[in-house]
């Protein structure tokens, strides 16, 4: 019994003492406990990206250590993808003991074996224990876009004799590796186009109230005194601005659609012409400024103010004006056949009055202010700024200002299709991430002669990932001059050569 506990004894200190033991957060085993990671050393590691290829170079230092004569150790550099779902190996180092080598190469000699492993590797060094060596490793493998923002480990795989696994554990040489080029891209807005004469309008329906067959303008008959002050209030406000010229005012007339289409053709000239009369006599407006327009029968009032009614036939009617094209006298007369007598009423009295009526557009053309003028009228008539102003007004305060804010909220108000408005748009979406918004803001666009939005277009076309059509935007604007975009072509070079 005493000679057996001996034994036993005696071979567990010989296992123990043909183990590594790596140290603390450097090595890892996987499987068994045999490890020479510890004794080696791996010195100026460097990785790097050329086109499509990957190079891996370092010194692997074997001086400190100590190989069993039987084994054999197997070094793999393997790159790791950011997210762990990847690895990329490169070519494998061996390392073999006296004795090991010496076997494989006697088998090698016979013919008896073959090794594809150690075949394929990228050299075989038998270890002198207790003398300096070292290998001056160097692999190159094919480039994947995983590999960015990767790690790399060395792993370890120890044999020994009868090809039986010793050992297997990795080591942690660094990263991230083959950082991801993040872009920095230039992009700027572009200033409003002039506006030399800026010309208003304002453009209103007068719901004046005719008797049938009529065209007097009668300020006692139903609303017509309400409209009739509302008609001079409105022209008096466009009057009342010493900064305003009046180019012009349109009357135009409507009948309703009883009676022929000719007669009414007349009497919505007569109705036009008896409003511009009072217009000019009530508003001390030279009568070479009124102009006359008329339009007929108002189909298109009659219309809308049936659908938006309650009328029991209101379909079928809507059918017949859809249908009937040019011919509106013949539109009638199917209308007439088609509702009852009790209909026809009903239309007379609740949609006809409102289709004889008139409108009236008053044109005038806007002075152009200085800064302190602009500051005042952006809060009391904004739309008589031009875009210009507005910006001017904007640039004059700072941008995180509440006075910033709202001068940029009018100019997105009264000239939302700008380009320069679209343009600031489509930058504060890029700003947000948001490039795909960015994108369809600028593409509704006409981009001729405006290369810095065609760059911004480019970038947000990088920014969605369609490179090619990113390269040919930035490409014509850098042609076109445009200083950001000569910028941006280096950058999405380099974007692009790390797909």
């Amino acid at each position: 019994m005493m000679m057996k506990g001996i034994l036993i004894y005696v071979v567990a200190v010989l296992l123990y003492a043909g183990f590594s033991h790596p140290a603390s957060g450097s090595v890892t085993p996987d499987r068994g406990t045999v490890s020479y990671m510890d004794a080696l050393e791996f010195e100026e590691t460097s990785i790097g990206k050329a086109g499509r290829k990957v190079s891996l170079s370092m010194r692997i230092v074997l001086d400190s250590m100590k190989i069993k004569p039987q084994h054999t150790v197997s070094l793999t550099p393997v790159l790791v993808s950011a997210d762990g779902a990847h690895e990329y190996a490169f070519g494998t180092f061996v390392v073999d003991g006296r004795t090991r080598n010496k076997v494989f190469v006697r088998k090698e000699a016979l013919g008896e074996d073959s090794y594809p492993e150690r075949d394929s590797a990228l050299a075989v060094v038998v270890r002198k224990n207790g003398s300096a060596q070292e290998y001056s490793y160097l692999s190159v493998i094919p480039y994947n876009v995983g590999m960015l923002d990767g790690s790399l480990v060395m792993r370890e795989s120890v044999t020994g004799c009868a090809d039986c696994g010793e050992g297997e554990s990795e080591t942690g040489l660094g990263g991230p590796v083959l950082p991801r080029f993040v872009p920095v891209w230039k992009t700027s807005g572009i200033e409003p186009e002039p506006e030399p004469v800026k010309h208003r309008e304002e453009s209103r329906i007068a719901r004046l109230q005719f008797r049938w067959d009529n065209y007097e303008i009668l300020g006692w008959w139903k609303d017509n005194a309400a409209v009739l002050d509302t008609v001079t209030n409105s022209i008096a406000l466009v009057k009342e601005k010493n900064y305003i010229e009046i180019e012009g005012v349109y009357v135009a007339g409507y009948a309703s659609p009883e009676g022929s289409w000719d007669y009414n053709m007349k009497l919505s000239y007569d109705r036009a012409t008896s409003f511009a009369r009072y217009i000019a006599g009530h508003n001390d407006i030279d009568t070479s400024l009124v102009h006359v327009e008329w339009g007929g029968e108002d189909w298109q009032g009659f219309r809308s103010a049936l659908a938006a009614s309650d009328f029991r036939d209101k379909d079928a009617v809507l059918e017949i004006i859809d249908g009937y094209g040019a011919d509106r006298d013949g539109c009638e007369r199917r209308i007439i056949d088609l509702v009852s007598r009790s209909g026809y009423v009903w239309l007379l009295r609740n949609i006809y009055p409102y289709l004889r009526h008139c409108t009236y557009r008053v044109e005038y053309s806007v002075k152009g202010f200085d800064l302190d003028q602009a500051r005042k009228v952006i809060y009391e008539n904004p739309s008589d700024l031009s875009l210009s102003e507005m910006y001017m007004v904007a640039g004059s305060y700072g941008k995180d200002s509440a006075e910033y804010g709202y001068a940029m909220r009018m100019a997105a108000k009264y000239y939302p299709d700008a380009p320069a408005v679209v343009g600031d748009r489509a930058l504060a979406a890029l700003e947000a991430g948001d490039p795909e918004a960015a994108a369809g803001l600028l593409e509704a666009l006409d981009l001729s002669g405006k290369p810095e939005l065609v760059n911004m277009l480019g970038v947000a076309y990088a920014g969605c990932g369609e490179y090619e059509k990113a390269m040919e935007a930035i490409s014509a604007a850098a042609e076109a001059g445009c200083l950001n975009a000569s910028h941006n072509l280096n950058q999405l070079a380099a974007v692009i050569d790390q797909l």
